[in-house]
């Protein structure tokens, strides 16, 4: 399922942040602590299926997609869901530069919830990407670019960015993916909601 999503106010929001925080946050950043509070509301989201049937988790544990040579690797935030943005940019920094390195330790991605795969930052608009197993979903995110939009009837312009969640509907059908990314849509629309 596939939604835009207006990122003008997560925008404004990181650069104050950024004036005063130690670690620059990054609109990934931004954006896995908004799956991960998203994971929280919805929890039968953040689960994986197993031939034993389904199984849930009590914290959002956020895989993200790091391009490494030879692949991807998907190290893994483990809480986010009760990290500070500063907290959880400081461990993807670490986490992102360990990865491209080689030297993560294998408990370091494996595991983990639900993964976001963000190729925003090469100019890609919108992709889906492919689950990680046993996971039960994945979010795809694309560029952030200034687009015309119809606000109140009229014409105007605002940032808005691409999202896919492609879902293993063993566990998550359609209709639960949409709800997820209705909730995951309204944290990144209103960012302060996840302050």
């Amino acid at each position: 399922v596939t939604t835009q999503v207006s990122v003008d106010k997560l925008l404004a929001l990181r650069a104050k942040l950024n004036k005063v925080a130690s670690v620059k946050i990054s609109v990934n950043d931004m954006v896995i602590k908004a799956a991960a509070y998203a994971l929280m509301t919805v929890p039968d989201v953040n689960g994986c299926y197993e031939e034993e049937g389904c199984r849930y988790y009590d914290q959002a544990d956020v895989c993200m997609a790091v391009a490494v040579d030879g692949g991807l690797v998907t190290p893994v935030i483990h809480g986010a869901n009760k990290l500070s943005l500063s907290e959880i940019a400081g461990k993807a920094v670490d986490l992102a530069g360990r990865a491209r390195s080689g030297k993560l330790d294998p408990s370091e991605y494996s595991g983990g919830s639900f993964t976001i795969s963000n190729l925003g930052m090469f100019g890609i608009r919108e992709f889906a990407a492919v689950i990680n197993p046993p996971q039960s979903a994945i979010l795809a995110v694309g560029a952030g670019e200034q687009r015309a939009i119809v606000k109140d009837g009229k014409l105007a312009v605002a940032t808005m960015m691409n999202v896919t969640l492609s879902a293993d509907h063993r566990i998550v059908d359609g209709a639960l993916g949409a709800e997820w990314l209705q909730l995951f849509k309204g944290f990144v629309e209103n960012p302060v909601t996840m302050l």
